[in-house]
């Protein structure tokens, strides 16, 4: 199978979708598939890359981050597909990426597999996070009805779109998206582990979190600063429920609202703002050391480092809506509306009155059930790919 991925967020300084692209190119060459990576960039040209090829377009920068650029020409990536002639052409992005992807005419008797990968969901992640608090999501959802007939113009030009968590699939099927097909991404769990945990470093940690007493309880949180995070309600939260018991949030992370997040846990107890860590052993050492990982985004597609908590046999404090929320179960989670301070309290406060041995148990277990290797998703990916394939070009078949 050749797959021809039309990558419009890569780029070789980015995050989760460099990561991604880089762990598809490595399983597609195990899977023996031709894989070919189309991103937008400075300049034009090919290169070989992690058993795959990666083909830049030259296109202009994004005017707010340098790192990322966007597709502009649809020509010359029609010529590309055109050359390529591939069995899978997905467009990754909503926006510019994928109508190329969509508008491209595939003149072969058996054209290819078209497959919409969509990654995030901009209404939850701007006007739920900004209006939420003053109406409901079904309210907000309604107000852009003018996006869902945007995105069901699109997808109704695509035979799949894939999604990493059950969540997003209904939601999209909701708002009249029948194709929806829910593929959770994967992590490296071996890289987690309840036994890397320690009640030194968990004291330690408590400590530059203001929080002299032993017997205080340690919360994690993984975040980048983005007002999607809904960073603010955390801190909130666990500066009331120090004002009944010591409690601590370790918030692990970097972004542009940093800023704004050292000011605010100035002003709250309990909170320390450790940054971002590129290492991924003391991240793993620091998660299992803690008594549970609490959480406060409701738009990401899959929870993974919610995942990755449940590796590290953590159990958890999440929004009821999202990706976090697809992982979490009540037998080792407590939950609460996305953003609500009091809410976000109360979860906490019914979390501490549980028995901590009881939930690490039974998060460990959902980590077996509930997590997969990266390579279990993409081979879930590609069969996906290949049963559309035969069902095209036999689709007596598969009536």
């Amino acid at each position: 199978m050749k797959l021809v991925d039309i990558a419009e967020f890569y780029s070789d300084q980015g995050g989760g979708v460099r990561t991604y692209i880089q762990q598809k190119l490595a399983a597609a060459k195990v899977a023996g598939h031709d894989c070919l990576i189309i991103a937008p960039g400075p300049e034009t040209r090919e290169e070989q890359r992690d058993g795959g090829r990666i083909q830049w377009v030259e296109a202009p920068p994004i005017p707010v981050d340098k790192r990322y650029h966007l597709f502009w020409k649809a020509e010359e990536i029609h010529r590309i597909l055109e050359r390529e002639q591939p069995d899978v052409v997905e467009g990754s992005s909503p926006w510019r990426g994928g109508w190329i992807a969509a508008t491209w005419q595939d003149k072969r008797p058996r054209p290819a597999i078209k497959s919409f990968f969509f990654h995030q969901d901009p209404v939850a992640v701007y006007p739920h996070t900004f209006l939420d608090r003053f109406m409901s999501t079904d309210s907000v959802d309604a107000l852009f009805f003018w996006f869902w007939a945007y995105l069901r113009k699109l997808g109704r030009k695509f035979d799949t779109t894939i999604v990493a968590g059950d969540w997003l699939a209904e939601r999209l099927q909701q708002h009249g998206l029948g194709n929806a097909h829910a593929i959770p991404l994967g992590i490296d769990a071996s890289a987690f582990s309840p036994d890397k945990g320690s009640e030194e470093l968990r004291r330690e940690l408590l400590k530059k979190c203001g929080i002299s007493d032993p017997d205080g309880k340690l919360f994690i949180s993984v975040s980048r600063h983005h007002p999607e995070k809904r960073i603010g309600c955390l801190i909130r939260a666990i500066d009331r429920v120090n004002r009944v018991r010591p409690v601590g949030l370790y918030l692990i992370g970097d972004g542009p609202a940093r800023t704004s997040v050292d000011r605010l846990a100035r002003r709250h107890k309990g909170t320390c703002v450790a940054g971002f860590t590129k290492d991924r052993d003391q991240l793993a050492r620091i998660l299992a050391s803690a008594d549970g990982m609490l959480h406060g985004s409701a738009a990401e597609t899959y929870g993974l480092v919610i995942a990755e908590g449940l590796c590290a046999g953590l159990p958890l404090v999440v929004p009821n809506l999202g990706g976090a929320a697809d992982l979490a179960r009540p037998d080792y989670a407590e939950f609460y509306k996305a953003g609500d301070v009091a809410g976000c309290t109360d979860a906490l406060h019914r979390f501490l009155l549980r028995d901590p041995a009881t939930m690490r148990q039974a998060a460990g277990e959902a980590a077996k059930q509930k997590v997969i290797p990266p390579e279990e998703h993409f081979r879930r990916l590609f069969a996906h790919y290949e049963q559309l394939i035969k069902k095209k070009r036999d689709p007596a078949e598969h009536d």
